[in-house]
């Protein structure tokens, strides 16, 4: 953790103890920012990038990182801050930092001084935002952030299985700015300098407030249309329990996500009223340049003495856009980025290339250049006056839309003159690509597998089913074989053997043992021995944690079935790994139920043997003598469902990190 004695000097980072703000001569700060994560001076780190924001346009900021919560006197460190606390849990959600699909506690948080975990509460949104309020009463109090961004309304929450109400409600905040906040955090804080109160910032997009007993509605509009555009939308009392309701209420949201045509959306919870006013307008090249552009110093404040993870994992990469058109509907990028590509210029991208390059700890590799999908670079609607009208959740699918903008050209000029740069060895594309938009340029596959790749490329076809494709809003499984196809010669072209590293995720709604064993043998077939299962873990807001909760697609309103018990996720994740002998009693007993008894043998076509592995007997015994150890009665000769993964402190157990979705190529 930050350490209070860190030099007073005045340094290039934000001050984080009252000796650093002493330092710059400040007598007050006018915001402190609070947030779950490490202080890395970073971009990609949500508290450096809203901090330089600030500091920029002229404001006094220091950053609380990581507070101790149980005493509001730490919320004291820097004084009463003149215009308000900004409160976020950090870049993840705080439960599924914490938490894996399987509801057991991670070992590690990425975003710790040396992983540790226990430096934020559960639902840290709620924590930090009661103890600034303890710490000044009537000291506006500021949430955003992925987590207060996500549960803005009535949402499920799968660690308590129950639907919560807003994070307004819960947390007592005064606002909360929901999507990418810089303009809104500099303009909520101009307006408090200038004297204006915190309830007269209801006026403003990409904010959630909630109304008082006895408040009347704001006439605000947004659009310019003469008459207001506002949608109520089921209660959360009736929400809570009525699940095709809450099935209504995803669709409305959802249709209502575009900051072109969005309308203003009204929720009672009891006698009170959730406010959200229409999204953020998407920032313009100018305003991303200067964002980016910021004097950041790329490394994790001096006071910690020991490394960030996540710092480690993106120190030397450039995001070069944000948002994401792909709609997938487990993926929450959309929903807090945009659909709405928004891209910074040539320019500003090799300006930090050259900066990297220069300086002395870096060693010429550029690990990625990219964003939430590396390849969606300057797409966009090419006929504005369509886009300021259109609804749809996804340019792409079902199909690619004829409007959208696939070109290429830009995003290959731009990583030649990336690997141009002196100093710049390598230029990596890791966080990966949209398939069936890469197919489309051949240009740019042949640049990708000849520069840009480092042996393996991550893809997302996440499934093979094309019922379960169809409700995420993926491609087809044939786009992915044509898509490897493609690549394969582009690699062959190149003269370098590369290989595609496929992600698929368990346990999705519409995923059953059918799906999951039509997916085992595509595999099989193909090759691929996936070592990364992502299980499938229902986010707040996401269109198919609707389906998880209420058994309903919420865009047709045709049932859904879903693999709810922790039994039958640990069968669908077993059949992912069909290959690892440790699955080998657990894949045999879902076969034999399912009737694919064939698939059971020494034949090029089976997935397992006919007789149990070595290993499997080893994993069958010691999952006996630990249940014995716990005092649970053994039945049957099969692990009966449960998880053989790690549990902290027992004998054997190796650390695993569980893989959440949710910066990958949408």
């Amino acid at each position: 953790m930050p350490s209070n004695s860190c030099s007073p000097a005045v340094t290039d980072f934000l001050p984080m103890t009252p000796g650093e703000v002493d330092a710059r001569g400040w007598d007050a700060v006018d915001i402190v920012f609070v947030t779950g994560d490490a202080y890395v001076d970073h971009p990609s780190f949500a508290n450096a990038l809203l901090g330089r924001v600030l500091e920029a346009a002229g404001f006094r900021v220091a950053m609380l990182a990581q507070p101790a919560w149980s005493d509001a006197s730490v919320f004291q460190r820097f004084g009463r801050p003149r215009l308000c606390f900004a409160v976020s849990a950090g870049n993840m959600d705080s439960m599924i930092n914490h938490y894996t699909a399987n509801k057991k506690r991670r070992n590690d948080d990425a975003y710790s001084p040396q992983g540790r975990i226990g430096l934020r509460p559960d639902r840290a949104t709620n924590v930090y935002a009661q103890r600034c309020r303890e710490a000044y009463p009537g000291v506006p109090v500021i949430a955003g952030g992925v987590e207060a961004s996500l549960r803005r309304i009535a949402h499920f929450d799968y660690w308590s299985d129950t639907v919560r109400p807003s994070v307004l409600v819960t947390s007592k905040a005064d606002l909360v700015v929901f999507g990418m906040g810089e303009h809104a955090i500099v303009e909520i804080a101009r307006r408090l300098r200038d004297g204006a109160n915190v309830r007269d910032l209801r006026d403003m997009r990409g904010v959630a407030y909630l109304l008082g007993a006895s408040e009347a509605l704001p006439d605000h509009r947004f659009h310019g249309e003469a008459e207001e555009r506002t949608l109520e939308l089921p209660s959360f009392e009736l929400v809570k329990d009525d699940k095709p309701a809450f099935a209504r209420m995803t669709k409305v949201l959802h249709d209502e996500t575009s900051p072109l045509n969005g309308r203003r959306l009204v929720q009672k919870h009891g006698t009170r009223l959730v406010v959200v006013n229409p999204p953020a307008l998407p920032l313009d090249e100018a305003a991303m340049d200067a964002i980016y552009d910021l004097p950041y110093q790329r490394r994790p404040h001096p006071s910690y003495t020991e490394a960030v993870p996540a710092h480690g994992m993106i120190k030397d990469s450039v995001t070069i856009m944000r948002g994401c058109f792909g709609g997938c509907t487990f993926c929450s990028i959309t929903m807090h980025q945009g659909r709405i590509i928004q891209s910074r210029s040539q320019d500003s991208v090799l300006g930090e290339l050259r900066a990297m390059a220069k300086a002395p700890d870096f060693k010429g590799h550029v690990s990625d250049i990219g964003g939430p999908t590396a390849n969606m670079y300057r797409m966009r609607c090419t006929k504005p006056e369509v886009e300021r009208v259109c609804r749809r959740l996804s340019c792409v699918h079902p199909t690619i839309c004829k409007l959208l903008g696939t070109d290429h050209a830009p995003l290959v000029e731009l990583m030649r003159k990336a690997r141009a740069i002196p100093g710049i060895k390598s230029v990596r594309v890791s966080s990966g690509i949209r398939m069936d938009l890469a197919a489309r340029s051949q240009d740019y596959l042949d640049e990708l597998a000849a520069h840009h790749v480092g042996g393996h490329l991550k893809v997302a076809p996440e499934h093979v089913s094309e019922r379960v494709l169809g409700l995420m809003k993926k491609p087809s499984r044939e786009n992915f074989d044509a898509f490897a196809s493609r690549f394969a010669a582009a690699s062959k072209k190149a003269g370098k053997e590369q290989y595609l590293v496929p992600y698929f995720i368990a346990s999705h709604p519409g995923s059953g043992v059918e799906e999951m064993i039509e997916l085992a043998i595509f595999l099989s077939q193909r090759g691929y021995k996936p070592r990364q299962v992502q299980d499938f873990i229902p986010a707040p807001m996401d269109i198919a944690t609707c389906m998880y909760w209420t058994g309903i697609d919420p865009m047709t309103m045709q049932p859904v079935e879903t693999a709810r018990k922790l039994k039958d996720r640990v069968v669908q994740r077993a059949l992912m790994q069909y290959f690892d002998p440790r699955n080998w009693f657990i894949v045999r007993k879902a076969l034999l139920d399912a009737g694919r008894a064939e698939l059971i043998g020494d034949g090029p076509e089976c997935l397992i043997p006919a007789n149990p592995p070595r290993e499997a007997l080893e994993a069958r015994r010691r999952e006996a003598e630990d249940r014995l150890g716990e005092g649970e009665p053994v039945h049957g000769e099969e692990l009966r469902g449960r998880s053989v993964g790690y549990r902290p402190h027992r004998r054997g157990s190796a650390p695993r990190r569980d893989r959440r979705r949710g910066n990958g190529p949408g």
